[in-house]
């Protein structure tokens, strides 16, 4: 007769983990044994649990490191040195051959095996505001409706409901919202890396904290619910019972950075971005859907080689420690990390030794999420003014992001008022990324 843990065993593969087969093999297995009389239902509730866990750690995850203020990419992953418009910048060799990036980036060279450049992003707006909304939700700002930032999207997508944290963090700042999606899915914000978010901590004990959340329950379903204010009711009391999970879960220690020891905080650098890409990695590791890490100052109108090269110093270690950090753990695969801004820079530098908005062309770089690294997409002509080959549009960005999270980016959601909107309106996966 098989005992609970003959089953559990049966589910594992040759590695430990609980495969799809070996669970679907158990659970038979456990059921005949149980009509039999011969097993308990423990052993069932147990391959269960593995079989959760394991899905959790299977589940694809996105950390976006956005540069706010539009990063050159004359001064990043598309230096022209030698020319009129490349400003002094040098190119520096990576580990892949015939791929250079801009000095000052050297932290980052040896990774270049991992990443994918996009040297032909290309689009219209070159308002910060616009371009920063257009470059989060794949929609340009309208005054009727507010989009869901795609990190959002994919929290919704993606994130178990029954999860205790957010699938959806902002590091270093507010982000766009869940627009049309809801409360529910409104990111969590850490202002400060350096400290555990004190806003999610229960400053009563456990029991009297749920009989303080039943009583509000109470107050509204008497009150403000019956006086017609259902819909913002439903919104408040999913929003405080998701928070109420987040304050009593084991798993709030994943915030806490003082648990990483002092060479793996060193590797990624003592600065806010720094510690802000290993908290983003803990929180993957967690069961988080979406990070977004946040490092602004890129909007560089004077001395641009200046503030970009110290800019770099902090974000290339980061960026760098992120993808080895990610590659050792084996979480690289089905964790994509984007780099990007709103826009480029132009490639006539300004009488102040700047560069100005330039959305015509600009790069992102891609590593992991299924993404082949080693390689170039586009290219911006010789003197950087427009591309000269293999555009990418913002759909195609976003919908490539999609394609990296087996997220359908032609799904249609229904806003409020029932109007039905595709989570990417056109555009096409870049393939060749994927190759």
């Amino acid at each position: 007769m098989r005992t609970e843990s003959s089953i559990v065993q049966v589910a594992m593969d040759r590695r430990g983990v609980v495969g799809r087969r070996g669970f679907l093999r158990a659970m038979g297995m456990g059921a005949a044994g149980m009509v039999a009389g011969g097993v308990a239902p423990l052993g069932l509730s147990d391959l269960l649990a593995l079989r959760a866990d394991e899905m959790r750690q299977q589940r694809r995850a996105c950390i976006l490191l956005w540069m706010a203020g539009g990063p050159s990419q004359l001064e990043t992953f598309d230096p022209k040195p030698g020319v009129e418009n490349g400003g002094g910048t040098e190119a520096i060799e990576t580990s892949v051959p015939g791929i250079s990036i801009a000095q000052g980036w050297e932290a980052l060279a040896g990774s270049m095996g991992d990443i994918a450049l996009i040297r032909s992003m290309t689009n219209r707006e070159g308002n910060h505001q616009r371009a920063d909304y257009q470059l989060h939700t794949g929609y340009v700002p309208t005054a009727t409706l507010r989009h869901p930032n795609i990190g959002c999207v994919a929290a919704a997508e993606l994130g178990d409901p029954s999860f205790d944290l957010p699938h959806m963090v902002a590091i270093g700042g507010a982000t766009h919202g869940a627009g049309y999606l809801g409360a529910a899915h409104e990111p969590f914000t850490i202002p400060n890396v350096q400290r555990p978010p004190d806003n999610a901590q229960a400053r009563v004990p456990a029991g009297r904290f749920e009989r303080r959340l039943g009583l509000l329950d109470r107050l509204e379903k008497a009150g403000f619910e019956r006086a017609g204010g259902s819909d913002r009711v439903r919104d408040h009391r999913a929003l405080y019972r998701q928070t109420s999970r987040m304050v009593l879960s084991p798993r709030m220690d994943a915030f806490d950075l003082d648990r990483e020891p002092e060479v793996v905080r060193d590797a990624y650098g003592r600065t806010p971005f720094g510690q802000g890409c290993l908290l983003a990695r803990r929180l993957v590791e967690a069961g988080v859907t979406f990070v977004e890490v946040r490092r602004g100052g890129w909007d560089t109108h004077a001395q641009n080689n200046e503030r970009v090269g110290k800019l770099a110093g902090e974000v290339a270690p980061g960026f760098a420690a992120l993808i080895h950090d990610l590659k050792s753990r084996g979480m690289l695969e089905r964790t994509l990390i984007v780099w990007m801004g709103e826009f480029g820079r132009t490639p006539k530098v300004n009488a102040t030794a700047g560069r100005d908005h330039f959305p015509r062309v600009f790069n992102v770089a891609l590593a992991g999420g299924g993404v082949r690294g080693g390689q170039v997409v586009g290219a911006s002509s010789a003197d950087g003014t427009e591309v000269k080959d293999r555009p990418v549009t913002v759909l195609d960005l976003m919908s490539t992001v999609c394609k990296s999270l087996d997220i359908d980016a032609r799904k249609e959601y229904q806003t409020a008022i029932g109007r039905p909107m595709r989570i990417v309106e056109g555009g096409q996966p870049v393939d060749e990324l994927f190759a």
